[in-house]
């Protein structure tokens, strides 16, 4: 009886290792996409201090060496303004070539930088 769970808890470590092999060279591809399109001044982040998303793009583009800035709402005044400019619902909105985007999507924003 033992041996009748250790096949299908194999076949599902597989699976989840294959998936994650995957998805890191799927990650690896949209990072080097967006780095060749991103130049300086391209990408704005306003942030806010407690957004642990705004933590999750922030390493995310800086693991893939995209240019982006970055501001905080809470420190800045202009970035203040700039986020209840744009009545944005959240935190991170990326202002993409002054277009704004709420959340961090980067298939989204690689999209919008390549004029699509």
């Amino acid at each position: 009886m033992r041996r009748s769970w250790v096949r299908p808890l194999l076949i599902a470590a597989a699976a989840y290792v294959l998936l994650v092999a995957i998805q890191g060279r799927t990650d690896k591809q949209a990072g080097a996409a967006l780095a060749a399109l991103a130049k300086p001044g391209d990408i704005v982040m306003l942030s806010s201090e407690v957004c642990r998303y705004c933590d999750q793009a922030r390493s995310w583009l800086s693991e893939h060496r995209v240019p982006f800035s970055e501001c905080f709402i809470e420190k800045d005044a202009t970035c203040a303004d700039s986020y209840r400019a744009q009545q944005s619902p959240g935190t991170p909105t990326l202002l993409v070539r002054g277009e704004r985007h709420v959340g961090f999507d980067p298939g989204r924003i690689t999209k919008a930088l390549s004029g699509g």
